[in-house]
């Protein structure tokens, strides 16, 4: 038997954060994901993109502290890596104004935290960035739809740009980064190994079993297994106790050349295009990387992590690029798809679950694909002081803890991501993933 304070299931970017956050302070951690390498997961093709718009205060809050640990994150690191460290394009942000109102939402947060932005009339998009077509579709549709092919007979209100936002160009490394900044504090790495069982104590869990059998124990573990962290919670028996629940849903983002003579990589930034149904942003090589922003026509395939289709669909390669193909003028649709297929880790109202469970020292980091990479140092500190305090004998369930940010100096009520919660209807229920 082997014996570790902590271990935590998943080496993605959320988990090895947690990781890192735990060894500073003073737990000995122990990593354990059935892949090869850290962020092999629903991390490395996360489209990383680090933005604030969202519709709920705690939202728009964490998102700004997180932005702040990537524009500092060789001091926040504290540590190298041989490989080099992930780089912070920080290129902006604008969502394109649309009748859904998801941009009306995030102003007044923006207003009371601080947080700089720019309002473009329609002239004012067309001169920041002329590549674009005004045009306004909403509401979005599909191209079987004949209303996918109508002209547009109105233009888009104009949009809101936020500078200093961006993405990160390399969210494998960025994992990597971290996994070395626990490792400089005592943390290890197990990886190529899958969790089979969580084994407990009568209401304690005392630790995990291997699939080769070999027994870990731990009095506390973490769940952040990503796409198959439901899989793990019924492990652990704490699934029926839960309010809010997470499934896997399979997505594709795709890649298509800029038009002839526009350089977007330099010129382009990460867009909310809600108006047209997706997102999309600069990618390496000049290319611009499109995905859905989950209009109500596109459907959503719910799948099991360990079976689903990686291949590119025709229909979703057509609904997303011929979309961006009405926003951005010149833009030509190549016959070879290209992109990635993966899947987010989805709570019931999209907003992730930071918390205990009813195991005690079993945790919970789940619900988090496709919208908190960019957390990840504040999921990190939020989890690591709510572990810290419920060990030290805090009742989270009665008196959620609050987290001060070390950034920006706001306060993260635990409550906001309890799996104990009511779906919260003031979410966007969905991502830019």
């Amino acid at each position: 038997m082997k014996q570790k304070d902590a271990i935590i299931i998943g080496a993605g970017i959320i988990g090895c954060a947690i990781a890192f956050e735990l060894a500073k302070k003073s737990y000995r951690v122990r990593v354990i994901d059935k892949n090869d390498e850290v962020g092999y997961g629903s991390t490395g093709n996360s489209c990383a993109i680090v933005r604030t718009c969202y519709s709920t205060y705690q939202g728009v809050a964490m998102a700004y502290e997180g932005l702040h640990y990537w524009r500092d994150w060789a001091h926040y690191l504290e540590t190298k890596d041989e490989r080099g460290l992930a780089e912070f394009v920080s290129c902006g942000m604008s969502q394109i104004k649309s009748p859904d109102g998801h941009w009306q939402k995030a102003l007044p947060h923006y207003d009371k935290i601080g947080i700089p932005y720019e309002e473009w009339n329609p002239a004012e998009v067309r001169e920041k960035m002329p590549m674009w077509n005004t045009g306004a579709y909403y509401p979005p549709s599909l191209p079987d739809d004949d209303a996918f092919w109508q002209e547009a007979t109105a233009e888009i209100p104009g949009a809101i740009y936020v500078p200093g936002e961006g993405y990160v160009n390399d969210p494998i490394l960025a994992t990597h980064n971290l996994r070395r900044a626990a490792e400089a504090y005592g943390a290890e790495f197990l990886l190529g190994q899958k969790v089979v069982e969580i084994r407990r104590e009568g209401n304690r869990v005392s630790g995990v079993t291997l699939e080769d059998g070999e027994q870990l124990d731990a009095p506390i573990v973490v769940n952040v297994a990503g796409p198959h962290s439901y899989l793990i919670n019924r492990l652990a028996g704490v699934e029926e106790q839960m309010q809010i629940k997470t499934v896997p849903l399979r997505r594709e983002v795709h890649f298509v050349p800029a038009p002839a003579g526009v350089d977007y990589q330099s010129q382009g930034h990460v867009t909310a295009d809600t108006d047209n149904g997706i997102y999309f942003r600069p990618e390496a090589g000049n290319l611009i990387l499109v995905g859905s922003g989950d209009p109500p026509c596109d459907p959503r395939d719910w799948v099991d992590p360990d079976d689903y289709n990686q291949h590119i669909t025709e229909a979703r390669w057509q609904a997303q690029t011929y979309r961006l193909a009405k926003r951005i003028d010149g833009l030509q649709v190549p016959n070879q798809p290209q992109g990635i297929v993966d899947m987010y880790d989805v709570s019931d109202d999209w907003i992730p679950i930071y918390d205990k469970s009813d195991l005690d020292g079993f945790y919970l980091a789940i619900g988090t694909s496709g919208n908190q990479f960019k957390n990840a140092g504040p999921a990190g500190h939020l989890m690591a002081e709510l572990i810290d305090r419920c060990e030290a004998g805090h009742d989270h369930d009665r008196d959620p803890i609050k987290v001060t940010g070390r950034y920006t100096g706001l306060e993260f009520d635990a409550s906001f991501y309890s799996r104990l919660r009511k779906i919260n209807q003031e979410s966007s229920f969905s991502v830019l993933g």
